[in-house]
């Protein structure tokens, strides 16, 4: 497993990491025990970073999650949660006003039971007053900061656009990483785009979803799956072409994820140990970078398809 370093914050992270979204029985019903040996089997093949939110499971994954970090040193992993995106009876809800923000970061620590947070993010900024998360969210969240509360500070969003737009709004070093999903994949390479903004602005950048929510698996999408017919039909393909070749796409898309160096992390998420080993195999496996060429050629320009958050 390769690490790299998260922008200049100092943690230095496994290329693949631990996303808990399924920890919350987001995707489907899940077995806790299981759930909790997942993110043993992560720690102890060497993945060392561990993405959460209280909007996963509306706070289940977040519980779940810290069931299983009692079992586990605390310097063993470096821990990510968010703020601003919640929800209760299933229902979801916003709030990135300070006080809430605040708020959260504590009760976030008491589910996930430890005493600081690695990094903090304002989850999903498109749903908020963009000036609001620089002028009220950020702050309140480098207030926490300067406490030793949490030790780093970052946003996360679908649109990339929108994290631009926070980075050049807010003072310099404000912001030390985001996290974008969906946007470095074999089916969508946008991220590539940012990459040299981000890096003069000092932020770290965190990759999510290389399967794109479903999209590059031999499973298919979900029926809440928000990307449009051409993509899908276009990653159909894709898929049919790597399996006629004994190669998952599963495998290539985890390969292709974690690939640049520049993105220091990719995070995935599976409530299952199995799988979990799975990709961990998946990423220490060398890959094959002419079979990449011919399913982006499959794809063509239908990797430029965007869709809208949910």
């Amino acid at each position: 497993m390769n690490y790299y370093e998260i922008g200049n914050t100092g943690m230095k992270v496994s290329a693949l990491s631990f996303g808990a979204s399924s920890l919350g029985g987001v995707f489907h019903d899940i077995r806790e025990t299981e759930a909790i040996k997942a993110v043993y089997t992560a720690v102890e093949n060497g993945m060392n970073f561990i993405d959460v939110s209280p909007y996963y499971g509306h706070y289940k994954a977040e519980t779940v999650l810290g069931k299983a970090l009692t079992g586990i040193p605390r310097m063993q992993y470096y821990l990510s949660t968010k703020v601003g995106r919640y929800g209760k009876d299933g229902v979801n809800t916003w709030d990135y006003s300070a006080r809430r923000a605040t708020e959260s970061v504590y009760e976030s620590m008491e589910r996930l039971h430890v005493d600081y947070i690695d990094l903090i993010n304002v989850h999903d900024v498109e749903f908020a007053d963009l000036q609001q998360v620089v002028d009220e969210t950020l702050p309140a969240l480098h207030a926490l900061k300067e406490q030793g509360i949490v030790k780093h500070v970052g946003i996360t969003d679908l649109q990339l656009e929108n994290l631009q737009w926070v980075i050049e709004h807010a003072a310099p070093n404000t912001v030390e990483s985001v996290l974008s999903f969906c946007h470095y994949c074999l089916c969508d390479e946008k991220l590539n785009d940012y990459l040299d903004f981000f890096e003069a602005h000092n932020v770290g950048i965190i990759n999510a979803s290389p399967l794109s929510m479903g999209l590059l698996s031999m499973r298919g999408i979900p029926d809440w799956h928000p990307a449009p017919k051409p993509l899908i039909e276009a990653c159909r393909q894709a898929t049919a072409y790597c399996a006629a070749r004994r190669y998952p796409i599963e495998k290539l898309a985890i390969q292709y994820a974690v690939s640049n160096p520049r993105i220091a992390t990719t995070l995935f998420s599976s409530a299952n140990p199995v799988n979990v080993q799975k990709n961990i195999d998946y990423a220490n496996a060398p890959i094959d970078w002419k079979l990449v060429e011919e399913v982006q050629q499959l794809i063509g320009d239908r990797m430029r398809i965007s869709w809208a958050n949910t």
